[in-house]
């Protein structure tokens, strides 16, 4: 009989680099692969300065990005914003965005609902 997981660090996932970013590693800590979830997904992501996120949209997927440390400038819908430790970025379904570490780091939770699991039909270039 196999155990459940719930619980995760880093440590126990490995790192990669995903589609339409640069010089980013994400760790996918919730996912359908480490705990079994169904409904969304949550990543750690870290980015060095002047890289992240080029220009990309999600189709069915909706996305939250949480900043743990450092800063970042994101764009979506004409708008644009730097945040810092606490705050948060959502960007709608469908909506083209853009995501860009300002300080030599920026770490962050980036949320997928549904999961995204790097499927190349679900990240596409704007």
């Amino acid at each position: 009989m196999s155990t459940k997981r719930y619980f995760v660090s880093p440590d126990d996932v490995p790192g990669y680099s995903p589609a339409n970013h640069s010089g980013t590693v994400n760790k996918r800590l919730v996912s359908p692969d480490t705990v079994g979830a169904k409904s969304l997904e949550v990543i750690l992501g870290v980015a060095s300065k002047g890289k992240g996120a080029h220009a990309h949209f999600h189709p069915g997927i909706e996305q939250v990005v949480y900043v743990l440390e450092g800063r970042a400038r994101a764009e979506v819908d004409g708008q644009v914003r730097d945040l810092g430790p606490g705050e948060v970025v959502f960007f709608p379904e469908g909506m083209a965005h853009v995501f860009t570490a300002i300080t030599d780091t920026v770490k962050c939770l980036v949320i997928y609902s549904p999961p995204y699991g790097e499927d190349p039909k679900k990240g596409v270039a704007a």
